[in-house]
């Protein structure tokens, strides 16, 4: 199986063997230096060799991956002879995109019940006890079958339980409606953030991740991700799970001649920078043990010190594009990178990481036994697709040839928990308001007729209406004849006496 070149110089080449692949890596170096290239090489490499990838496109210059590059010009010829390219030819890779918003790509989507309440209560930052509620909550719903699909299912469960708190309690464990706010509140802030966008349906399926196309290549999955990563929280959160979801769902394969799924994760200090301590621990957790599944993790950022000593540690491919010592903390990250290399007495590593050009590189790879090679300062073989972003009407071509666009562009909105609490609570609100009105009259003829006679004659204990309507001429009368007589005898009397 061949090998992919990374670089070469005039009597070295650096090649990155795929049994190794799932070793890890790193991308790292000052903006403009040419490290987006370098990930389309390593991706390029892959997809040719038959392995799938996904892409974090923070800048959208990773989109060129969908299309040839155009015929080389001279400048481009020039480097193609310095790295002895002869049969480099423009060629686009077959690229499916994404997008959680749903805008530049397919949405990626996942629902509440396969994310869980543990790494549920990881994303949303929840101590032990608010945990301890959250999984209440879901073991109510798994009972009721109540499907939690959605951030407003979850709501309307968590709504339900603060309702029914004491009978919940008395079955399932002690929750309190402190906690349920609580998780509440933390649910609002992932919403904000853009979290009602991931949950959801048609949820998405790993298998779509690893196609390869007809002709056997690796499809390059090119996750949108400009907006994204400015929501730190949801970056980790959509990170963390599929991640997680690869670690439990596929087998232990050990070393493959290559790997089954390679991850590259452009701007990864934006990722670890706000990252809450819980998610930061996972996904260490799981960089460090999804080697075994056959699933390689290469980061990508300015600087190595931008990603924790613990998941670096576990980095072994490593390119290290120019950075600039202007500021003492510029110096002391040089330093740094220079020392994560493995020494090569005909290179200063220190030195030349602050004069490589524009698409050099100092590179190391993981050799025979998974040693390091020795550190060599190179030019970055150049890609075949195109170098920068896809118009519009580019993407939305590569979007209609996509095979998964008719399983997911149209969401679904199946019976779920919070549709089964509304009817329920419209059920007792109706039951409640017809036990609360009068009954309604007989429907007999002869009881009718008889209440109406009642009614106009009265009966032994009560006087009837023709009745009462007598009686009350009477005293009409009587009282008028008495006010025509008073007020005779009194005009008498006034009258007299004028």
């Amino acid at each position: 199986m061949s090998e992919i070149l990374v670089g070469r110089n005039d009597t070295a080449e650096v090649m990155l063997e795929p049994r190794y692949g799932n070793r890890h890596g790193m991308v790292a170096g000052a903006t403009g230096t040419g490290k987006s290239v370098s990930l389309m090489v390593l991706a390029e490499g892959f997809s040719r060799l038959g392995v799938p990838c996904v892409l974090a496109d923070v800048k959208g210059d990773l989109a060129g991956l969908a299309v040839p590059a155009s015929e080389p010009d001279d400048r481009i010829q020039a480097r193609l002879s310095k790295l002895r390219l002869a049969d480099w030819q423009p060629q686009a890779n077959p690229v499916i995109f994404w997008d959680l918003y749903g805008k530049h790509g397919h949405p990626l989507r996942t629902t509440v019940s396969e994310m869980g309440p543990t790494l549920l209560g990881r994303v949303l930052e929840l101590n032990d006890i608010q945990q301890g509620v959250l999984e209440i909550v879901f073991k109510l719903a798994d009972d009721q079958g109540w499907l939690l699909l959605d951030l407003a299912d979850l709501r309307a469960l968590l709504a339900f339980a603060a309702e029914n708190a004491k009978d919940i309690s008395a079955q399932y464990g002690l929750i309190g409606k402190t906690s349920i706010a609580a998780i509440q509140r933390a649910l609002l802030a992932l919403e904000q953030a853009g979290g009602e966008n991931f949950f959801g349906e048609p949820a998405l399926e790993l298998s779509d991740l690893m196609r390869q196309d007809m002709s056997g290549r690796g499809v390059v999955n090119v996750l949108a991700a400009d907006q994204l990563i400015l929501k730190p929280r949801l970056y980790a959160t959509f990170l963390l799970w599929l991640l997680s979801e690869l670690f439990e769902q596929l087998p232990e394969v050990g070393d493959l001649d290559r790997p089954k799924l390679v991850f590259f994760f452009d701007e990864a200090h934006l990722l670890f920078d706000d990252c809450p301590p819980a998610l930061r621990q996972r996904v260490e957790q799981v960089v460090r043990l999804i080697r075994s599944k056959g699933v390689g993790v290469y980061f990508c950022s300015q600087n190595p010190d931008d990603v924790p000593e613990e998941i670096l540690g576990q980095l072994g491919n490593r390119i290290q594009h120019a950075l600039r010592a202007f500021t003492p903390r510029d110096q002391k990250a040089v330093r740094a990178a220079a020392e994560t290399f493995a020494p090569n007495p005909k290179l200063d590593v220190a030195e030349a990481i602050g004069q490589l050009g524009v698409g050099e590189a100092l590179a190391s790879t993981l050799r025979e036994g998974g040693v390091p090679s020795p550190v060599e300062r190179v030019m970055v073989a150049t890609p075949r697709c195109r170098i920068g972003a896809i118009s519009e009407a580019e993407r939305t071509t590569v979007r209609q040839r996509s095979p998964v666009g008719g399983k997911y562009d149209t969401p679904l909105n199946r019976d779920s928990a919070a549709e089964m609490l509304a009817r329920r609570t419209d059920a007792r609100t109706a039951s409640a308001t017809t036990a609360a009105e009068p009954p309604a009259p007989a429907s007999d003829t002869g009881a009718w007729s008889g209440a109406v006679h009642d009614a106009l004659f009265g009966t032994r204990r009560r006087q009837g209406l023709l009745e009462t309507m007598g009686k009350q001429a009477v005293r009409t009368m009587g009282s008028q004849l008495g006010r025509q007589v008073l007020r005779g005898v009194l005009g008498g009397i006034f009258g007299g006496r004028r």
